[in-house]
């Protein structure tokens, strides 16, 4: 029997190919440790490495010397054989004339049992992060979070298709193309079979010209809002301070 490897080894393989498909990018070291978040040596060792078997290392103990060395494929064999009693397997260690604790060959059978477990699945994402790599910018999109938005969109068709919808808004308002495109935009969610979806164009539909006017023309609303903000924060700041004589001149000083 061929036994699974570990949760720690499964994601060392993951790091490992993240980290030198970055490097073939030509992602710098820090730049790497920005992007998956990882420890400067953790990044300088998974660089140095060739292949992940070499952080991983061989053998059930995961590479590390042991006073089973020489004796765990014999361990592995029996297991597999399927004695899997930890006393057992002590007493023929003993008769093979090794010395070690019965502790130290209990802890051994464990790694043997948790490998042999059937694989687990990962977590669900939670919705506020499936929500935030959708409206991150692609080339802004960490190369995990890429990856596991793809097998998100490849096993639901009602998330790939809001997705693709998400993305044809995003390059209409960036590139204010709402003249050209908003219309058959709308069309095809009122059209789709998401309901959240055709919600919002019936909302769109109700105020179209204003909704065309912020998506075509580059005037906008913007300074306005931005003299709001600061005069309430000039309020706040004034509060219980001055009357409101002083608040005017800083408002009218300030602009």
């Amino acid at each position: 029997m061929v036994l699974p490897e570990g949760r720690r080894a499964r994601r060392t393989r993951e790091r490992h190919a993240a980290v030198h498909a970055l490097m073939d990018k030509g992602v710098s070291h820090s730049g790497i440790m920005a992007e998956l978040h990882l420890d400067p040596k953790t990044v300088r060792k998974f660089m140095r490495a060739a292949t992940a078997d070499e952080l991983i290392g061989t053998g059930p103990t995961g590479g590390r010397q042991t006073s089973l060395d020489g004796h765990a494929a014999y361990l592995t064999a029996r297991f597999n054989e399927g004695c899997t009693s930890a006393n057992v397997l002590h007493q023929e260690l003993a008769e093979r004339g090794l010395t070690i604790s019965e502790r130290t060959v209990r802890r051994f059978v464990h790694r043997l049992r948790d490998r042999a477990k059937p694989t687990s699945h990962p977590p669900v994402p939670k919705a506020r992060e499936v929500t935030g790599w959708i409206l991150t910018h692609p080339d802004n999109r960490p190369e995990v979070d890429r990856v596991a938005l793809k097998e998100l969109r490849d096993r639901c068709p009602d998330l790939d298709a809001a997705s693709e919808f998400v993305a044809r808004f995003a390059v209409m308002l960036v590139n204010l193309r709402g003249k050209d495109e908003l219309e058959q935009w709308t069309t095809d969610a009122e059209a789709g079979s998401l309901p959240e979806l055709r919600g919002f164009a019936a909302g769109l539909r109700k105020d179209w010209d204003a909704v065309m006017a912020g998506l075509s023309l580059h005037w906008n609303s913007g300074p306005v809002e931005g003299h709001v903000n600061r005069i309430k924060m000039l309020k706040r700041q004034m509060f219980g301070r001055a009357k409101p004589d002083l608040l005017r001149k800083r408002v009218l000083l300030a602009s």
